[in-house]
């Protein structure tokens, strides 16, 4: 599989990139700070996924809404296999785990589009009612790996900003996430770790906090 870029979609008419003001009301109105209703999550849960655990993997996912059924006793591990695939392969051409969302280079983007589709083809259903684990998992999975590099989605935001969930507009959205991130740094004058102290959110990655904005302005309008 070679991914070859195409043309994708633009943000939605009316709807602005985030600020340093809008996304720290966008991170406060996700976490409940807001409403003083939960603290924050500490800073520990936000150490990137083993690569080499696919049982982890698949509870990680779950506990992020991904639904994904557990083999049941006697039942072949079709998700453990596909993965540990995908992993020989691809893992080592993520970007390394220093790297930052707002330095991403052309060089490293160029492989995400196969590594996601390839990620999103992997089987993850039993072998009588098969799945793979497509689009919004594979984008939630590769952000639990890399988590202050790579920028999860669901099918309201991946629709909305990019018009598709394909390879294409994986990295697209990758790129986007890149330049706010560079806008929201130059903004704050602060680094990554300043912006999530000055949130009341320490140690929350960029990357995730990008996606906090993603889900409220444009996931959450769907269901409001």
């Amino acid at each position: 599989m070679t991914f070859r870029p195409g043309p994708v979609a633009g943000p939605p008419d009316g709807w602005a990139p985030p600020t340093v003001q809008s996304l720290r009301a966008a991170v406060s109105a996700f976490l409940g700070l807001d409403t003083a209703t939960r603290p924050p999550p500490p800073a520990s849960s936000y150490a990137p996924l083993g690569h080499d655990d696919p049982a982890a993997a698949l509870t990680w996912l779950n506990s992020w809404g991904c639904r994904i059924r557990y083999p049941r006793p006697g039942e072949p591990d079709l998700f453990g296999p596909g993965l540990r695939a995908w992993t020989a392969r691809w893992y080592p051409r993520l970007p390394g785990p220093d790297a930052r969302l707002g330095s991403l280079t052309d060089e490293e983007l160029a492989p995400l589009g196969d590594c996601f589709a390839e990620l999103a083809a992997v089987r993850a259903g039993p072998a009588e009612r098969p799945r793979t684990l497509g689009a919004t998992a594979a984008s939630k999975l590769l952000h639990g790996l890399r988590p202050h590099t790579l920028v999860p989605w669901d099918e309201a935001i991946a629709r909305k900003l990019h018009g598709a969930r394909d390879a294409g507009a994986y990295v697209a959205h990758q790129r986007l996430n890149g330049e706010w991130a560079r806008l929201v740094l130059a903004g704050s004058g602060m680094d990554e770790d300043g912006i999530a102290m000055l949130y009341g959110c320490p140690g929350r990655p960029l990357a995730k906090m990008l996606d906090d904005y993603a889900y409220i302005t444009l996931t959450r309008s769907d269901t409001q």
